[in-house]
């Protein structure tokens, strides 16, 4: 997918961005920057997932040579060029631990980001509160949904990234340590199909853009 244009990106986007003012532009900008953090969010996961398929086999790897150690420990020659090969593997290990520790964290800002459109909405709420009263705006602002399924579609959607940041958190810190190859296993898969956000998010984020413009109908 593409980006669109929005405070998160300048790849060109929308041809009639001009024609929209005010709220419905800022809850227009708001949709497409949804849409950019999520597909940078898409690409950092790809890299991690690579990064931590290396990870588990070269914890498997570093399982093995020290179990090759223990039986060889009367061959002199043998054992000196595994502790080389151990403390290689080791290396390996911990860059591969460093890169993807980086990509947890690019991780952590792009859903610091989406908590700042989660307070963005709420602020144009409040806004029409204190324009219209409490009924809030009488016509939407696009074509069918009230000012306040934005908010709730941003909130749903941080909160299903939040719970995934969380989730690779764990991850990230039981992987490099982990023997069992059944829960590596597990690991890897949580991590590349990403459980929180599933096919619900996918249809909150295709809604708000169909409903703000990006998509056609």
């Amino acid at each position: 997918m593409e980006g669109l244009q929005g405070s998160e990106t300048t790849t060109p986007g929308r041809k009639f961005q001009s024609a929209v003012t005010g709220s419905a532009r800022k809850v227009k900008d708001n949709a497409a920057d949804w849409h950019n953090l999520i597909l940078k969010w898409d690409r950092m996961n790809d890299e991690g997932s690579t990064m931590a398929n290396k990870i588990v086999n070269l914890g498997f790897n570093k399982s093995s040579q020290k179990e090759m150690q223990v039986m060889m420990a009367d061959q002199d020659t043998s054992a000196s060029s595994n502790s080389e090969n151990a403390f290689e593997n080791s290396r390996e290990l911990e860059e591969e631990c460093d890169k993807l520790l980086s990509v947890v964290d690019k991780m952590t800002r792009i859903v610091s980001k989406m908590e700042k459109l989660v307070s963005s909405e709420k602020g144009i709420i409040d806004l029409e509160t204190f324009q219209y009263g409490t009924g809030g705006r009488q016509t939407p602002l696009f074509q069918t949904w009230p000012t306040s399924q934005f908010a709730d579609v941003s909130s749903k959607l941080y909160e299903a990234y939040k719970q995934e940041l969380t989730l690779k958190q764990a991850i990230l810190q039981e992987l490099a340590h982990t023997t069992n190859p059944d829960l590596s296993m597990v690991y890897l898969s949580c991590w590349l199909y990403q459980p929180y956000t599933d096919d619900r998010a996918k249809l909150l984020l295709e809604g708000l853009l169909l409903e703000t413009g990006h998509r056609p109908i």
